[in-house]
């Protein structure tokens, strides 16, 4: 199986220098690539592909066309670009919107890609993490990296820098638990579990909005192209990352709780994108809905934990009898007319995905 850790790095004001250098030359690689294949096809009707391209580095190298200072990262820009084209026609075959392939700005290309651990990648002897081009940058290891080095990224983000290591390791052994359990997400509650417990929604972005309307205030009143602006942004995408952050740990938290605790998992196969573009969008963005039942599911495949999708269709408007009973979304109380059940709304919701799970997999 594959993850990633992800680590701090605390480069000197040289190797920053230096990191900046080899994002701009991978920048302007990548550029160039859309511009070339542009290009080709406008003058040629000729359609290239990414070993075409490829074919060309270590003459445009030779040259000093670009500095990027790792062969096998060059690759991997000209595989981002072909990535990137074979996205938009699998696009435009499916009938959606195209999307056609932009060029890049440097302040926006923030990260680039060592394909192979130890081709232009290392860690010393004394912890450190040698980078061709760049020297020996010092890393805040903050837990163990465990498991085969498969990939190295680095990358910036609001001012920061950091490396990403791709990982293929052994899945351990978990001990197999009976149990089951079904989920509804909310926004009162970020979750209700089918017995009755819930995870209470903790509103990261609700909390973070003070900060962040001082931090827009600040780029809006900065003249455009300036110094002073681009470091009110970089404090801006702070608070963001903040959050980002403080959203992250706290799926990882609930969703390894849950896989530890449980052996099969239901929950709904929900529209979030549909949602997320209604009345509620702002709630719905904050609570992260996709992003934690994608955790859920990366921790329970590792776990080897059963984890269901259902079809959410009339799971809050159906009671465990199977009477229909029809609530608007400002009723949080269930009430059956037909066998009198009585409980909270998300409580038989999260009953049903359970059971609705179980059916699936065949094991009601």
């Amino acid at each position: 199986m594959r993850k990633t850790y992800k680590y701090r790095l605390y480069p000197t004001d040289a190797q920053t220098k230096a990191l900046e250098e080899q994002l701009g030359e991978a920048c302007r690689l990548y550029n160039a690539a859309v511009q070339e294949r542009r290009d080709a096809y406008k003058r040629e009707r000729l359609s290239l592909n990414y070993y075409a391209q490829a074919k060309q580095l270590k003459e445009i190298r030779a040259e000093g066309a670009s500095t990027l200072a790792n062969f096998s990262s060059s690759q991997d820009v000209l595989r981002r670009v072909d990535k990137t084209f074979k996205a938009f026609f699998g696009r435009v075959k499916a009938g959606l919107k195209g999307g056609y392939p932009r060029f890049k700005s440097r302040r926006r290309f923030d990260s680039y890609t060592f394909p192979s651990w130890g081709d232009g990648c290392r860690i010393t002897d004394a912890g450190r993490l040698y980078l061709q081009g760049v020297g020996h940058l010092k890393v805040k290891w903050h837990r163990p990296l465990e498991g085969t080095v498969k990939t190295v990224t680095v990358k910036r983000q609001a001012g920061n820098w950091y490396v990403c290591f791709s990982v293929e390791y052994v899945r351990d052994a978990f001990p197999v638990v009976d149990t089951r359990i079904g989920i509804d997400v909310g926004l009162t509650d970020f979750a209700t579990l089918s017995t009755g417990e819930t995870i209470a929604n903790p509103r990261h972005y609700r909390k973070a909005q003070g900060a962040l309307r001082i931090a827009q205030r600040r780029v809006a009143r900065r003249k455009r192209g300036g110094r002073n602006r681009r470091k009110a942004v970089v404090l801006l995408q702070k608070v963001h990352a903040h959050v980002q952050n403080q959203r992250a740990d706290f799926h990882h938290k609930a969703a390894r709780t849950l896989v530890n605790a449980y052996g099969v998992i239901a929950v709904e196969d929900l529209n979030v994108k549909g949602l997320a573009s209604g009345m509620l969008a702002k709630s719905v963005n904050d609570a992260g809905w996709s992003a934690f039942i994608n955790k859920l599911a990366a921790k329970a495949e590792e776990a080897g934990r059963l984890l269901v999708k259902v079809n959410p269709r009339g799971t809050s408007q159906t009671c465990l009898c199977g009477a229909e009973v029809r609530k608007t979304l400002a009723q949080r109380w269930h009430e059956c007319p037909e066998c009198g059940l009585s409980a909270a709304r998300d409580h038989v919701s999260a009953q049903l995905i359970l059971g609705l799970g179980l059916s699936l997999l065949g094991l009601t």
